[in-house]
């Protein structure tokens, strides 16, 4: 069982209503609860693939999006993107969930936060990758190039491209984004927990 996980007290509170978190991985076991990031205290913000392989992302009393698609290829590197905006007039863009360049749009659960909810996400207090802090739960897999923009709602085509001649999704080693107080861009190439945003924000 895993037992390894990052994390990290945001000295600061951040933007909460709006922001991006970008991230590659790989399963290893399917079947079970895998928290990919989480912050709690008297409520969660998490991300994660549930019992039945599908993805959630639950931002505590804000809203709560299943996928109704499955994720069960554990030879396969799926890139995640979060992206927030809980001002936007439009309520089923307040979350935009993508996976490798596609927005997800078929959810079996499906609950739009209030116009200008704030999550628990970015607040200073402490935060985990890999790990949820209530029950232990841990990711099964690998994880890297994980990128949060802190005030910025982006998508996936800001850290990934089609490749021209495979036609495969495929990273973007420097994405030209914006990173806020708060963001970071860590596990570049699966390793350092050092943050290669300019902000020093490691892990």
């Amino acid at each position: 069982m895993p037992s390894t996980y990052l994390t990290r007290t945001f000295q600061s509170g951040g933007n909460r209503k709006k922001w991006t978190m970008s991230y590659w991985l790989k399963r290893d076991v399917l079947g079970s609860s895998n928290i990919m990031f989480q912050t709690y205290v008297s409520t969660y913000t998490w991300c994660r693939f549930d019992t039945n392989n599908k993805f959630q992302f639950d931002d505590g009393n804000g809203g709560d999006k299943v996928t109704t698609r499955v994720f069960r290829d554990t030879n396969a590197w799926y890139h995640i993107v979060v992206a927030i905006d809980t001002d936007l007039a439009t309520a089923d863009d307040r979350y935009k969930i993508y996976v490798n360049g596609n927005r997800i749009t078929e959810f079996d659960t499906s609950t739009n936060p209030s116009q200008g909810y704030e999550g628990e996400w970015n607040k200073a207090q402490a935060s985990n990758i890999g790990r949820h802090s209530n029950n232990s739960t841990f990711f099964n897999g690998l994880m890297s190039h994980i990128h949060f923009c802190d005030g910025y709602q982006y998508q996936a085509s800001d850290f990934g491209e089609t490749d021209s001649l495979t036609g495969q999704w495929k990273i973007k080693p420097a994405p030209s984004v914006s990173y806020g107080t708060n963001g970071f861009f860590i596990l570049k190439d699966g390793n350092s927990v050092t943050d290669q945003s300019p902000n020093t924000n490691n892990w």
